[in-house]
């Protein structure tokens, strides 16, 4: 395997500067971490073709996403690049057509090993640099647009490429930390929370034994009974962005609210909507809708307009308003 240069000097006031330079510093940091070697290590996947090892071929894979290159054939480039190919160590990079095939020729049992690596960096990385006792999984779906025939894309809500075909990845975040903790991978016509729950139980799966307070924040796409009862089921704390029903909306303006602060109301009860086996508890929070206000995201009636969670939270209703 070669190796990486030992010494070099770092300057970073040349005019050619590109902004791919800081791949170096970030090629240090893997290199601290030495994550080559944990890869070689905790990695098998029998190849005929020994050019690069296992480990390299990862990282071939990863560095284009750190450089922002979203696709393999856009990262053709890094090819000719012998001062990249030098710095990070690689004999040479892969041609996009190796990458390809590395990827499509995977066993499944190896996907799998890529899963429990990442699960163990996670649970190593989340306590860095001190340890932690809580953490705070943000559930959320984003639209990717592809323009082509990719394999399991469906035309569905893309708000900026109308009527383009999409995928519509379910994913799970770490706040503090901003870690990606689990993701699925999914048709751009799927439901917002199809999939959820198998993604919250993987996710609980991996939480390391030594937390102790678990929080899951999710919008109304996730408001449905089936992820309420996946999070019921855990020890965790859960705020969930009200479906605004016809029948919760004929309950908000009777409600008796109490002032939080110069602008907010709060007021909290238990309610049972269509579907659910059982009552749940909803904190609600409004203010006066002024006349000059442009159009609010928030749901707006007579003269208030109003935010709901579903929560089982037993907290001042004031710490809600951090979601506004």
């Amino acid at each position: 395997m070669r190796y990486s240069p030992r010494n070099i000097k770092i300057a970073c006031d040349h005019r050619g500067l590109t902004h791919f330079g800081g791949i170096y510093f970030f090629h240090e940091f893997l290199r601290i971490l030495q994550l080559r070697n944990f890869l070689a290590t905790h990695l098998t996947y029998p190849r005929r073709n020994n050019r690069y090892h296992l480990s390299q071929m990862i990282l071939a894979l990863l560095y284009p996403i750190v450089l922002g290159l979203d696709r393999l054939e856009t990262a053709s480039f890094l090819r000719s690049n012998s001062t990249f190919q030098y710095l990070t160590g690689l004999p040479s990079f892969p041609d996009p057509q190796t990458l390809r095939r590395f990827l499509l020729h995977a066993p499944e049992a190896f996907w799998e090993q890529l899963h429990r690596v990442n699960d163990r960096l996670l649970q190593t990385f989340i306590h860095l640099p001190s340890r932690r006792s809580r953490l705070i999984f943000d559930l959320d779906s984003t639209v990717v647009t592809v323009f082509g025939k990719q394999e399991d894309a469906a035309v569905g809500y893309n708000p900026r490429y109308r009527g383009k075909r999409s995928y519509d990845p379910l994913l799970c975040i770490e706040a503090n930390s901003s870690y990606l903790w689990d993701a699925e991978l999914r048709p751009g016509n799927a439901g917002t929370w199809d999939g959820a729950v198998e993604v919250l139980d993987t996710c609980f799966a991996n939480v390391p034994p030594d937390i102790r307070e678990l929080r899951v924040r999710a919008d109304a796409g996730f408001g449905f009974d089936p992820v309420f009862v996946a999070l019921e089921a855990q020890p965790a704390q859960y705020a969930v962005v009200a479906r605004m029903t016809a029948a919760l909306k004929r309950l908000l303006p009777g409600l008796s609210y109490h002032s939080v602060n110069r602008h907010w109301e709060m007021a909290e009860f238990e309610h049972c909507l269509h579907g659910w086996p059982q009552a749940r508890r909803f904190v609600v929070a409004r203010r006066f809708l002024e006349p000059e206000e442009a159009e609010s995201t928030l749901f707006a009636m007579g003269r208030y307009i109003y935010r709901a969670w579903v929560t089982n939270f037993a907290a001042d209703p004031r710490g809600y308003l951090v979601f506004l």
